[in-house]
């Protein structure tokens, strides 16, 4: 089998911020980028390189806390992040910028961090992943918990909806992948594989392969329809942070504490081509809706968008 080749050219930079970046995602249409920014959320336009909008965070108290995780939901209206605070959530109005909700979770023992939000494929529901070790489903509408997915572990670092929104996936501090059906609330499988713990879990835009990236260093790539191990990726030399795949299902970008960006051929799991020119780790990777870009966001504050030629 003939294998992809790729290159790659560095199309802009945003810099100048003094906190790490963790996470990076494109609109919907890919005209703009949204970024975890100085206890902000920020959006930039693609086509100019300006910045468009400032989220500001607003939980009463205080409105310092950083903004761990940020997602934009799929009919592009709503904003959310995931906060640096005892289980908090903030959803924004995406042309307004204003807050429109602030979700917690009320119990007592919820003294955790969260790590990670996604948005159901209906827009309906947001999920979020935090230390506590659970896996939190909440309407978007009320802000209210809808229901509580409990793992036992301590941490959940990552969570993906399946494209026919009936499954979710989480990676997390035992290092295992689960799988849970969403109507019911049940853990249908538990993915056992990796020997650290599982930073990032995407799942393919045609639903059949789920990838996941490690503190073992490794990408491993998954069949859901068998729930078994495809066979591992194999090149980083240190955290494999965050993968993605792109909207073809064809390619993995996969970000790594090596401070590099790997391109993997989906197909034949063969490495394409490695993006250099980070000088800090690299916590994050999304593709752009047309596949042309990818953006990074690093441990410096720096946020990156390349251009790929396959």
């Amino acid at each position: 089998m003939e294998m992809m080749s790729a290159d790659h050219a560095l199309y802009l930079t945003f810099e100048g911020y003094q906190e790490g970046v963790n996470s990076v995602v494109f609109s919907q249409y890919g005209n703009t980028l949204a970024a975890d920014m100085d206890n902000t959320i920020r959006l930039w336009d693609i086509s100019t390189g300006q910045e468009k909008k400032i989220f500001w965070v607003d939980i009463g108290e205080h409105s310092t806390s950083g903004v761990k995780s940020v997602a934009i939901s799929p009919n592009g209206c709503m904003i959310a992040g995931g906060i640096n605070e005892i289980e908090t959530i903030c959803l924004w109005d995406m042309e307004t910028t204003e807050q429109i909700n602030l979700i917690r979770e009320r119990k007592s023992k919820a003294m955790h961090w969260v790590n990670a939000v996604a948005f159901s494929i209906d827009g309906k529901m947001l999920a979020s992943g935090s230390e506590d070790g659970n896996l939190y489903l909440w309407n978007v509408i009320t802000g209210e918990k809808i229901k509580a997915l409990t793992e036992d572990t301590e941490n959940i670092f990552s969570i993906a909806f399946s494209p026919d929104g009936k499954t979710i996936a989480s990676g997390n501090a035992d290092n295992t992948i689960q799988l849970w059906d969403l109507a019911s609330g049940e853990n249908t499988a538990t993915l056992e594989g990796h020997t650290d713990w599982v930073f990032s879990v995407v799942i393919s835009p045609d639903g059949k392969t789920l990838a996941s990236g490690s503190k073992d260093k490794t990408i491993r790539l998954w069949d859901t329809t068998t729930n078994k191990e495809k066979k591992p990726l194999i090149g980083h030399q240190n955290i494999v942070w965050s993968v993605a795949f792109s909207p073809d299902g064809k390619i993995l970008a996969s970000g790594s504490e090596d401070n590099t960006i790997r391109l993997w051929d989906i197909a034949t799991g063969e490495h394409i081509e490695t993006i250099t020119g980070h000088t800090s780790p690299v916590k994050c990777v999304a593709f752009s809706p047309d596949g042309t870009k990818i953006a990074s966001s690093t441990d410096n504050g720096a946020v990156f968008i390349w251009e790929i030629y396959l």
